[in-house]
């Protein structure tokens, strides 16, 4: 084939195809109807190129399917009984394929070549439409272009699992085997579980969070939610060296820099912000912090105002360049949406769904804060209800966890020392675990949450109801 030739076909764009493969997959199906099994999960007649390999394949699979036998007088007799019998090339072109056949052991071999080059036409197809889509905006904008791009894209990639259908009897024998392993200490089906860092929250989310989940944490402002999703953040980040991706619409990320710093270096806030309070030993410690901080795999956007689809977007950037295990919302009243001609509750609605298909979507836990309406501060109990979400009634359906936080020194500020660092959860939503109240010890200097230590007693006061500061979880 001279050089010009070749041009002249790069030209024509002739779509990817592999007709001998094509040929051979239903060769072997003429041959020995009980090949259907092995290919009739990996292709579909549409995966044929050519038109009447796409009505052979369809025609030996519904009689197969309705327990009838395919060979070539069959299939040809179904197919003229639909005036296509000529349209497929007739009993000749039909004996043709079932003397073609190479090998009938490599029957599935040849459907996967044949369900690959489907995915590459429809892949071109897909890049035409997307380049269609560029030219001509047609009133969306170029985020709401891009992931619809993604989204086409990823579409195209879905793979049929080799074998879906698992008997109770090995079910059972796997989760001997998990018992078995957890109890010699050799677990590993828990791999990809997400641990918070803090004892007793991963006690009740029976060991951490996990992919796929969206996990809301629900407060009123200075209760401590950015607090609570840095600590758990960092936990990820520095001691477990899984990539974090946060998206902090609220602060600024020198000030996230100077929390972290903070709570790594034990350094007080205050003494940060302006650095002549800082002694010998806080620089020192703030050197050691700045050391350990730059070797976290944790990552920043600070850009507000964030739709659904631009944060969607960024995430699955940072995915690819860098890999993404635990995601950070903050906040989520913040988020805009997509078409601000609608009311803010169907806006967030939106940005709620999205964000529980983004989770599903990358399979890993998305940690989003969000605010709870006033009037829960004149409750006899002021600790938050799912019916306190703010804005967006739909974020309690879409949430697969719910934790809400109060601190009573933050709405009593008369409240004793012994007040100061206490602060109490509550799982208000837990699919598939347990809902009840935590404690907590929040380090305000620091911003760093823990466990409440067992060695110093809870504070007790009429300001909590009776039974509200007990934890369900010890």
């Amino acid at each position: 084939m001279s050089a010009r030739d070749v041009d002249d076909r790069a030209q024509l764009r002739i779509p990817p195809q592999s007709i001998e493969a094509e040929r051979a997959v239903l060769g072997g199906l003429l041959l020995d109807n009980a090949a259907w099994d092995r290919v009739g999960d990996l292709v579909a007649d549409s995966d044929f190129y050519r038109h009447q390999h796409n009505l052979i394949f369809g025609a030996c699979g519904a009689l197969v399917n309705a327990g009838k036998p395919a060979d070539v007088i069959t299939v040809f007799e179904h197919l003229q009984r639909d005036g296509k019998g000529e349209e497929v090339g007739g009993l000749a072109y039909l004996n043709s394929l079932a003397q073609y056949m190479p090998s009938a052991a490599n029957i599935r071999r040849y459907a996967l070549i044949v369900r690959e080059n489907a995915k590459r036409r429809q892949l071109v197809t897909v890049c035409d439409e997307i380049a269609g889509a560029a030219f001509n905006l047609e009133g969306r904008t170029v985020e709401a272009l891009l992931d619809e791009a993604a989204q086409k894209v990823m579409a195209v990639n879905t793979e049929s699992s080799e074998e879906e259908w698992e008997h109770i009897g090995t079910s059972v024998v796997k989760e001997i085997d998990r018992i078995q392993a957890a109890q010699d200490g050799n677990d590993e089906s828990h791999r990809d579980i997400v641990p918070t860092g803090i004892e007793n929250l991963d006690n009740v989310l029976d060991g951490g969070m996990r992919g796929g989940n969206l996990i809301v944490v629900g407060a009123r402002p200075g209760h401590g939610k950015t607090a609570l999703a840095d600590t758990i953040g960092r936990y990820c980040a520095g001691t477990l060296g899984l990539p974090v991706g946060k998206f902090s619409m609220e602060m600024q990320n020198q000030e996230g820099a100077q929390r972290a710093l903070s709570a790594e270096g034990r350094i007080p806030l205050h003494a940060l912000r302006r650095p002549q309070r800082m002694s010998d030993l806080h620089w020192q410690a703030f050197a050691l912090a700045v050391e350990k901080l730059q070797q976290f795999p944790f990552y920043s956007n600070e850009r507000a105002g964030l739709n659904i689809n631009q944060l969607r977007a960024k995430a699955r950037a940072l995915r690819r360049r860098h890999g993404l295990r635990l995601l950070l919302v903050d906040y989520f009243q913040l988020m805009a949406g997509t078409d601000a001609r609608l009311p803010r509750s169907q806006q967030l609605e939106e940005a709620s769904r999205g964000l529980k298909g983004l989770a599903k979507e990358l399979n890993i836990p998305v940690i989003l804060l969000a605010q709870v309406l006033r009037t829960v501060e004149k409750e006899a109990d002021p600790m938050p209800r799912m019916s306190d979400l703010k804005d967006c009634g739909s974020l309690e359906q879409d949430a697969d966890v719910i934790l809400f936080l109060d601190r009573p020194k933050v709405r009593t500020p008369g409240l004793g020392d012994e007040w100061k660092h206490y602060a109490r959860g509550r799982v208000a939503k837990q699919r598939g675990g347990r809902t009840g109240d935590l404690n907590f010890d929040f380090d305000g200097q620091f911003t760093r949450y823990q466990a409440w230590p067992a060695d110093v007693p809870i504070p007790t006061s009429k300001v909590i109801v009776a039974g509200a500061a007990s934890s369900d979880f010890e």
